[in-house]
């Protein structure tokens, strides 16, 4: 995929994001969120993140229940994602709409644990991924196929 498609479908996902993706995006956004910048719809690579802190590695994906669906897919994109350096967190929609303070302080609490931006570094014992959905890794809702 070009670099000029990826942007593209990167603007289609801004302007149509997802309820829960607006919530939390509202929070993270204009150093909102501990002075840190976020970025919302990010081509990393071949994928679009949801969200993204360059500074700190850190992305941050909302899913939908279709992620239900492609576990393995997921796996294999947060896998990609994991060995360029990045720590994902994964949440999904009804926990951004329900919980958001939960969401934020298990944010809050995992770029406290950042080493910075190493693209080698790691903060969790569990390869950098956060398993906030019930007994699977993560995957978010930007996704390209390539």
């Amino acid at each position: 995929m070009s670099d000029e498609k990826a942007l593209t479908n990167a603007r289609t996902l801004r302007a149509n994001q997802t309820d829960a993706e607006q919530r939390l995006w509202y929070h993270l956004r204009a150093h909102r969120f501990m002075d840190l910048k976020f970025k919302r719809q990010k081509p990393v690579g071949r994928y679009i993140v949801d969200f993204v802190c360059l500074e700190l590695r850190l992305i941050i994906e909302i899913d939908g229940g279709q992620h239900a669906e492609q576990v393995e897919y997921d796996q294999r994109r947060d896998a990609w994602l994991r060995n360029q350096g990045y720590t994902i967190l994964r949440f999904w929609n009804n926990e951004v709409m329900q919980q958001l303070e939960s969401v934020l302080e298990q944010i809050r609490l995992t770029t406290s644990l950042s080493p910075g931006p190493s693209p080698a570094s790691e903060s969790h014992g569990d390869s950098g991924t956060r398993k906030s959905h019930a007994g699977r890794g993560e995957q978010g809702s930007g996704l390209l196929d390539v």
